[in-house]
């Protein structure tokens, strides 16, 4: 990959010994490109064999289900040993083709493995799973989750390891566990989705065991060799959920264990900061008004994140100009920028960075083609149209990643409302189809 002298271009050599080429991240965006069987496609390897040749060192997947019953979308890529289809020598074919496309370029591919939780919509599954029966209200579409048994915890845990396992042995170069955006790993965290009061809830030391237990079992089943990444929330940014504070404290904890690289994002669904909207005000949690000003959204958690933090550090969401990521990089604010929506519409700004071509991200922003002001803006006081808004600008994203894997060019101009109507026919096609295949398999 060609560089320039910018601080963003220099490699980073991780605890486990493996070198990352420079600083630049294709942050985890869930694809929605899997077959009826929750398989890997062609659409996958086209898509990331294009951010691979786009330059970022690193690439994200989106995130692979460990779990065929709760999924985060229809059409997730999912490995769930008890079910031979998603794990059969096909699939893993399918897995290794994805690997070698997303590394032509030079670059790392991390697998993200995730379990959606509570945050299952009802055309994927009626009866979410979590570690406390808290339903999502939002719009009606979730589920009242079943609250995990402590043998199904461990049975998740185990599950997380062995994808991982599937993941080096398919060629990706490492794993990320998601445990932030209020899914599974994210919502034990958090007092306000855990209610247990076993050895799996209450104080913030049983909140954590889950994320800890998953991180051991992983390193386990993959080597010292191998890295590992945690996405976690800074901050749900909920009334009385997990909080910086809390966080804090479980990055120390995270510190005595073989973490290879933190990524700091915030937020869940009801109060989504990782696409930069407002959630439901009477849940949110006051936000610093510097968070809410400056340029990348987590940069103030990530700094004091770093004052405790042992291991490489990125941050992403927000960022625009690379004057913002070299600074952030040279402080020692972070070791990595994530890079997310942007690459949905222009895949190789990556390398346009690191070569200096160009100096501010692309940025297809609310209030310019995504909606109309007024009581569909971003900051209308109405929080079913703010809800309907953030819907239509993430189903801009997705058509836009949709014709990027289907080797097309993005569709700068369609409207948010359009964008919404197609990204829910998509989803509702993907569910109906998924659900004639387990039926048939049954």
């Amino acid at each position: 990959m060609t560089s320039t002298s910018s601080i963003l271009s220099e490699p980073l050599r991780l605890p486990c010994g493996a070198v990352l080429p420079n600083r630049l991240c294709k942050a985890a965006m869930t694809e929605g490109l899997a077959d009826e069987h929750l398989r890997a496609t062609p659409r996958h390897d086209t898509l990331y064999r294009r951010w691979s040749e786009g330059g970022a060192g690193l690439l994200l997947t989106g995130n692979v289900q460990v779990d065929r019953r709760v999924l985060e979308r229809p059409a997730n890529v999912t490995i769930d040993m008890s079910d031979a289809i998603t794990h059969d020598a096909e699939a893993r074919s399918r897995l290794a083709r994805w690997a070698k496309a997303g590394t032509v370029g030079g670059n790392h591919l991390w697998m993200q493995i995730n379990h959606a939780g509570r945050q299952s919509p009802r055309y994927v599954t009626m009866q979410p799973l979590a570690p406390s029966p808290q339903q999502l209200g939002m719009l009606g579409n979730f589920g009242k989750p079943r609250a995990l048994t402590e043998e199904e915890i461990l049975d998740l845990i185990q599950r997380f390891a062995r994808v991982a396992t599937v993941a080096r042995e398919t060629g990706f170069t490492g794993v990320q566990i998601h445990a932030a955006h209020g899914y599974l790993l994210s919502s034990f965290l958090s007092p306000v989705t855990n209610r247990r009061i076993d050895a799996w809830g209450g104080a913030l030391e049983n909140r954590a065991r889950m994320l800890i237990e998953t991180l051991r079992a992983t390193r386990g089943a993959v080597g010292a060799d191998f890295p590992i990444s945690i996405k976690l929330n800074s901050d749900d940014f909920r009334k009385g959920g997990f909080s910086n504070d809390e966080c804090l404290q479980v990055v120390q904890w995270l510190n005595a264990e073989p973490v290879d690289l933190l990524e700091i994002s915030g937020g869940s669904y009801e109060q989504p900061a990782l696409v930069g909207h407002l959630g439901d005000a009477s849940t949110a949690a006051p936000q610093r008004e510097s968070t809410r000003k400056r340029e990348a959204y987590f940069l103030d958690y990530a700094e004091r994140i770093r004052a405790v933090a042992k291991m490489p550090l990125m941050v992403t969401g927000g960022f625009r100009l690379r004057e913002t990521m070299e600074a952030a990089v040279s402080e020692n604010a972070c070791d990595m920028i994530g890079l997310g929506r942007p690459l949905c519409t222009h895949t190789d700004v990556a390398g346009a960075l690191l070569r200096g071509e160009t100096r501010e991200l692309p940025a297809f922003e609310r209030g310019l083609v995504l909606a109309d002001k007024g009581m569909f803006s971003p900051t209308s006081r109405f929080a079913l149209f703010r809800q309907l808004n953030a819907f239509g600008e993430i189903g801009w994203y997705y058509l836009n990643l949709f014709r990027l894997a289907d080797s097309r060019g993005p569709d700068l101009q369609r409207g948010a409302l359009s964008a919404l109507v197609g990204y829910l026919l998509t989803e509702y096609r993907a569910a109906a189809r998924m659900h004639r295949a387990r039926r048939a398999r049954a």
